[in-house]
């Protein structure tokens, strides 16, 4: 089993598009969020100074969604180690229930902050997110 991280998302106004649930687009920032908070909460404080990631790919499964008011938890793993500059992460974002009703799996590209360029993930900074637990 892969280390996981969670977070809650609260479904407000300004989420809600014309068909009166969570916008498509909400998804994608909030897959965003989970990522980053991961990311900065597990990281040793160099690695979060050093590199920063940049999604290169979205594949994302829309199975409900919730209104306004309603919650979601979400929760992030990684499933298999790096390949390259490449790291994939899967969110899934249950409603209150329990049921996923938002599933998606993200490539990331790692860039080094200092140059810009793309960086090989090295098994140092894969082992926080790839160890079982």
């Amino acid at each position: 089993m892969q280390p996981q991280f969670t977070l809650t998302f609260t479904a407000g106004p300004e989420h809600i598009d014309v068909l009166g649930h969570v916008n498509n687009a909400v998804w994608v920032q909030w897959m965003e969020a989970i990522a980053t908070a991961h990311w900065e909460a597990v990281a040793p404080p160099e690695h979060v100074a050093a590199y920063v990631w940049v999604v290169a790919r979205h594949e994302i499964d829309y199975k409900g969604n919730i209104a306004e008011g309603e919650s979601v938890t979400a929760e992030t793993f990684i499933p298999e180690g790096p390949s390259g500059a490449r790291f994939d992460r899967r969110v899934d974002f249950r409603n209150a229930a329990g049921k996923v009703i938002v599933s998606a799996r993200t490539t990331w590209a790692m860039i080094d902050k200092a140059t810009g360029r793309l960086l090989r993930v090295t098994p140092e900074v894969a082992a926080p997110f790839v160890g079982g637990r």
